[in-house]
């Protein structure tokens, strides 16, 4: 308490030598004395002195001006602490850009995998995460980019951090886009953040990572994050909530380009020859894959009759000499298929 006492008197140096000065005189506080002040209030938010306190000790301390100083004490004495409460929060407001350039700095260097594991790992305790552990890390993309301090990341932020209080939990944005790193043992954390965001986002799409260790862990699980955005976007995927877990037939089929790339142009390529060009007949093709095969469904999806969807099918076969209906080419035509949206055919290279 002495210590505490003697850290407030420490900032009050000179103040009522000011006080006194002024209110003799009858005059105003100079710009030295008023910058004094404020380089005052500087040093004592530095040295995390509570705000409160500093005012009160202010006041005591003008208490024993008052008896000799009449009418102008009320008007340096406010002069005086404005100053000094200016220089607090300046400092204050210091404190708050360089705590939040290192906070992008080390979340630019965790989720791209820059700077020494080791050195990462020390910086990470200090906002919240442990990188010895396992993690996974959600993205969430909406209609519009968003930042930290946007309307929508705040809201999440408050509603996640009201939920899982004392949770290692990093809340933040990258690129227009909305993160979270948990725990991997925590999935509840990122289920929830995904109905959140989701809801914030006014139908936005958010996809999740796989559980991965150490500092390169997230590194790894951002990376599927996005490839899963990507792959939503160029899919045309259903669902709101994308898990990398479910897509990794994707990057398989991906694996080598130019072998796919060779097995759609030798299956699909025919179909360019057909009258209005391939692309009623491709969209043919991955209504009636994605709907299990039943034409029904896919000639409703499509808006079609059934009789129209089946003599597309047949005109398929009759391009291709692949059937969609027989098993032993189903499988063939349907890689050709999705590969041919995952390369962005017919289009590509155009």
């Amino acid at each position: 308490m002495v210590d505490r006492v003697a850290a407030l008197e420490k900032h009050l140096a000179g103040y009522t030598d000011i006080l006194r000065g002024a209110c003799t005189t009858g005059r105003r506080l100079t710009r030295d004395e008023l910058e004094s002040r404020r380089a005052e209030g500087e040093r004592a938010a530095e040295a995390g002195l509570p705000l409160r306190g500093l005012i009160r000790a202010h006041l005591s301390a003008a208490q024993q001006v008052a008896p000799y100083s009449g009418a102008p004490l009320l008007a340096v004495l406010e002069q005086a602490v404005d100053a000094f409460v200016e220089g607090y929060e300046r400092a204050q407001h210091q404190a708050v850009r360089q705590e939040e350039a290192a906070r992008r700095e080390f979340i630019d260097d965790l989720l791209y995998g820059r700077s020494g594991l080791g050195r990462l790992a020390e910086r990470a305790e200090r906002f919240g995460l442990r990188l010895s552990q396992t993690h996974a890390v959600a993205v969430a993309a909406g209609p519009e980019p968003y930042g930290d301090g946007y309307p929508v990341a705040r809201s999440i932020e408050s509603a996640m951090l009201s939920r899982f209080e004392g949770r290692q939990i990093l809340l933040t944005t990258k690129d227009g886009r909305l993160i979270c790193v948990a725990p991997g043992d925590q999935p509840d954390v990122l289920a929830y953040f995904a109905e959140r965001a989701y809801t914030a986002t006014h139908g936005g799409r958010v996809a999740i990572g796989r559980t991965h260790p150490g500092p390169g862990g997230v590194v790894h699980s951002y990376e599927e994050a996005l490839a899963a955005l990507d792959l939503a976007d160029r899919m045309d995927l259903p669902g709101p909530v994308l898990r990398a877990a479910d897509l990794l037939v994707f990057p398989v089929l991906m694996r080598d380009r130019q072998a796919m790339t060779d097995l759609v142009e030798t299956v699909l390529g025919p179909l360019r020859t057909a009258r209005g060009g391939p692309r009623p007949l491709l969209e043919t093709l991955t209504a009636y894959f994605d709907s299990g095969c039943v034409a029904t469904e896919a000639a409703r999806r499509l808006s079609l009759s059934v009789r129209a969807l089946t003599y597309r099918l047949e005109r398929i076969h009759a391009l291709t000499t692949t059937d969609p209906a027989d098993p032993l080419n189903r499988y063939t035509l349907q890689t050709a298929t999705i590969g041919a949206r995952l390369l962005g055919w017919p289009n590509a290279g155009e």
